[in-house]
């Protein structure tokens, strides 16, 4: 069987993911939610952060930094942002 808040968290663009997940904390820091729904919102809150770190490691691989060789030349290479 599929889970389809992950299903769905999977399809969503890095922006879309943070915004929802900076509404779901700011929603848990005003405290006016019950506990039950807290903690599915607790969850899907964590689903969301998963997902969001996951897509800035994706994107970190992707960036290279362009280096000027010493005959003038360029190149890129990884650029290590660990």
């Amino acid at each position: 069987m599929t889970d389809a808040p992950s299903a769905e968290i999977a399809q969503m663009s890095f922006e879309t993911a943070l915004k929802e997940l900076e509404t779901i904390v700011a929603q848990l820091e005003r405290g006016e939610v019950e506990l039950e729904k807290s903690i599915a919102m607790y969850e899907r809150g964590a689903a969301l952060k998963a997902h969001c770190e996951a897509r800035l490691r994706e994107a970190q691989l992707k960036v290279d930094k362009i280096v000027e060789q010493a005959d003038g030349a360029l190149s890129a290479e990884p650029a290590n942002l660990d």
